[in-house]
């Protein structure tokens, strides 16, 4: 089993006397996590795909609550998302049942961020979770291996199922997308033409790391631009595309409002479009290498609470830089490259930001994706 990040900081949490929520997208590892934090312990499990826990978790009143829960003091709701007004419940239970430690899981970010926001401010701990990380497959499988393994991964991605199904990836891929990920979107969505958000996806992933135009994309789509910027937020809520927007304060001919979307996984954007090439025969080499980093990059930001801000920069003279992080008032500028050494940075962001700046090749990419400096670019 792989080590996850969050383990420490979960476990620190235990015992506050607030309930540990934890999200993300199907498959993540967030069920593994919580039942190895818990190996050894007595607690009562509570599955929401099973239609009884449904229905007993459904509007139960104080009393109700007491008999379920019976003298246990840990508690785990897995899949809350499932059970309608589960925000209500979980409030009974933090504010009645003090000696009782909760832990709730939820795949995608849909109506369990809405049902426990409001009900459960100020009494919930809550942690996102996404596929494995480099760090945590490397910390698993050792530094020989993983450096290995790294076109791999940057065709399969990094879903734990993927990784245990070594020459199955293409199948659990596959499995993941049409029975997991679509399945959450279409049941936590009102989304009714299945057929346009998968052709969404497919644009999506074809412009991955390029800037997108949603009148553009509503063009190819077919449907008006409102329905796509919708259909992409449903996307991010899902775990599946985050958004990375343009970086502009103080020079006149900056971008100001464009954005560039990014996949969590590889894999699952390799399985979008279909193509599972090896590095040397694709002609998007420089997006997928350009994904992985910067997912890699947001998901070590999130686990270690850096509170770093993400964008990309470009002039309208087509002036630009990969990847912008803003961290306390210090910019720092990322070029990323498979195997170039001569990094190209625009002097105007340099000097008007005093930003540092770095390029992350195929050599140096381990300290970018573990958040640790590089040498610095001159």
């Amino acid at each position: 089993m792989f080590q996850r990040i969050l383990e420490k900081s979960i476990r620190e949490k235990i015992g506050s006397g607030k309930a540990i929520v934890l999200t993300g997208a199907r498959q993540v590892g967030k069920t593994t996590l919580i039942k190895s934090i818990l190996d050894g312990l007595e607690y009562l499990f509570l599955d929401a795909d099973d239609p009884t826990i449904r229905t007993l978790l459904s509007s139960p009143n104080t009393e109700e609550i007491r008999t379920i829960l019976a003298d246990n003091k840990i508690v785990f709701l897995d899949e809350a998302q499932r059970i309608p007004g589960i925000g209500l419940t979980l409030k009974i239970i933090t504010d009645q049942f003090k000696s009782v430690q909760l832990f709730v899981s939820g795949s995608s970010s849909f109506d369990l961020g809405n049902v426990l926001n409001e009900p459960l401010t100020g009494r919930k701990w809550e942690y996102e979770m996404f596929p494995l990380s480099w760090e945590e497959y490397e910390n698993k499988i050792g530094f020989i291996k993983s450096e290995q393994q790294l076109e791999s991964r940057l065709l399969y991605g990094f879903y734990p199922d993927v990784i245990n199904s070594q020459g199955k990836e293409r199948e659990t891929l596959m499995s993941l997308v049409n029975s997991y990920l679509y399945r959450d979107i279409l049941a936590f969505s009102d989304i009714r033409r299945p057929e346009v958000l998968e052709k969404l996806l497919q644009a999506l992933a074809l412009q991955m790391g390029n800037e997108v135009n949603y009148n553009e994309l509503s063009q190819i789509v077919g449907i008006n631009k409102l329905t796509v910027q919708k259909y992409i937020e449903v996307l991010e809520k899902g775990y599946i595309v985050f958004r990375l927007n343009s970086f502009s304060r103080n020079l006149r001919n900056e971008i100001k409002q464009n954005r560039k979307i990014y996949f969590y996984d590889n894999g699952i954007r390799n399985m979008i479009i279909g193509n599972f090439n090896p590095l040397d025969l694709r002609i998007d080499k420089g997006a997928l290498w350009e994904n992985f980093l910067v997912s890699e990059r947001k998901k070590q930001n999130i686990y270690k609470n850096t509170f770093s801000k993400m964008y990309f920069w470009r002039t309208k003279q087509q002036q630009e830089i990969d990847f912008v992080e803003e961290s306390n008032g210090q910019f720092v500028g990322y070029e990323f490259k498979w195997n170039s050494k001569k990094p190209n940075f625009p002097q105007n962001f340099v000097e008007t930001y005093q930003a540092k700046t770095f390029l992350i090749n195929r050599l140096n990419f381990r300290d970018f994706v573990k958040i640790k400096m590089p040498e610095e670019n001159t």
